[in-house]
């Protein structure tokens, strides 16, 4: 039985629901931090800009298709995933790399299921990282609404 996905209207840095929950979106992996859903995470929280710059300059496993996990207050975690290669398209290629965002939300499925929490997230990788909802809500499925957990999409509108 795969769980369903729930489209919510509102912040995603705003979680619905009880119990642990995890607010998962995509990271570029060239150090920028400054546009995007990555605004309204630091309005709320420095942590997950911090960890994401620690992470960079250290340059220990800052590739494609890593993630860290930031606790930023009781019950909230955010999953700081690369899944975009540089922040412009590239002869016509856009930034998502869908095989990155595989292997992140892999490990998020993983991290959620250890850690009895829900997901939730905007489109990921659909404005900026230009990708495709269809192919970024089929990865979804295949990966963390495959394990049973369930995932929550904000839309603001």
């Amino acid at each position: 039985m795969t769980e369903e996905l729930f489209f919510v209207k509102g912040d995603a840095t705003n979680p619905i629901g009880d119990g642990s929950k995890i607010i998962a979106h995509i990271c570029n992996d060239v150090g920028g931090w400054g546009e995007g859903f990555v605004l309204s995470i630091s309005k709320k929280w420095i942590k997950p800009q911090e960890s994401y710059n620690e992470w960079f300059n250290s340059k220990e496993n800052f590739v494609l298709g890593e993630v860290k996990f930031v606790d930023v207050q009781k019950d909230i975690i955010v999953a700081n995933m690369i899944a975009q290669r540089d922040i412009k398209p590239l002869n016509g290629v856009p930034p998502i790399r869908y095989d990155a965002l595989r292997e992140c939300l892999i490990k998020v499925a993983d991290f959620a299921l250890q850690n009895n929490s829900s997901v939730h997230m905007p489109r990921i990788g659909c404005k900026l990282a230009g990708g495709e909802w269809k192919k970024v809500e089929l990865i979804i499925k295949q990966t963390i609404l495959s394990v049973e957990v369930k995932v929550f999409v904000y839309d603001l509108r």
